[in-house]
């Protein structure tokens, strides 16, 4: 019995692509300027504890802080301040420590060990590029999304057609993941009366 290496060819799934990581900022500046104001305010307050430790007088300001919180009530309007304040800037070093960032790039397909990304104003000005050879399109518009990529043209072109090709620059780019495209028309709305533009927005 003869075997068909076409049709086993056929049968032959080709595997799911590896699910790729986002790229996460190293905050670097955030986390440097938290870490020095921690480490004043411990070095203070440890400065403190072991001048009294030593027999000298604790600080002005440690007695006054230490007061304060004893004697003020917690309906007190500074306390009730300081208490937001609090809550708004471990809020904002939450979000700081989880949200990856680098919202303004895109992720590549890895190459073997190597993790690239670009620009998502990049990606519109190679959509751009690609839609300048196109004939029929008097005004451009482009808006790069994470995840959406929305495209408003002037002029008699098709656009089923520029977005058949802007979708093939868009897969010439190697996104790690696919953006939506969505190309329309605003026919007669604000077209260009000189040259064609193009704008690009992210």
């Amino acid at each position: 019995m003869s075997e068909d290496p076409e049709g086993s060819a056929e049968g032959i799934e080709e595997p799911p692509p590896a699910k790729v990581r986002r790229l996460r900022a190293p905050r670097t500046a955030a986390a440097a300027l938290v870490a020095t104001a921690l480490l004043v305010a411990a070095g203070a307050l440890l400065y403190d504890v072991v001048a009294v430790r030593a027999g000298q007088p604790a600080r002005r300001w440690r007695a006054q802080l230490a007061d304060e919180l004893a004697t003020r009530h917690l309906d007190d309007l500074w306390v009730l301040v300081g208490a937001g304040a609090a809550v708004l800037l471990g809020g904002w070093l939450l979000w700081l420590a989880l949200a990856p960032g680098l919202r303004k790039w895109l992720q590549l397909r890895p190459y073997g060990d190597t993790t690239a990304a670009i620009d998502r104003a990049g990606v519109g000005h190679l959509l751009a590029d690609r839609a300048a050879g196109l004939t029929g399109i008097e005004d451009l518009r482009i808006r790069v999304r994470r995840r959406r990529v929305r495209v408003r043209l002037t002029g008699p072109a098709d656009p089923a057609s520029v977005q058949r090709q802007l979708r093939d620059e868009l897969a010439r780019v190697g996104l790690a993941r696919e953006l939506r495209l969505d190309v329309r028309a605003a026919r007669g709305a604000g077209a260009a009366d000189g040259p064609e533009r193009e704008r690009v927005a992210v």
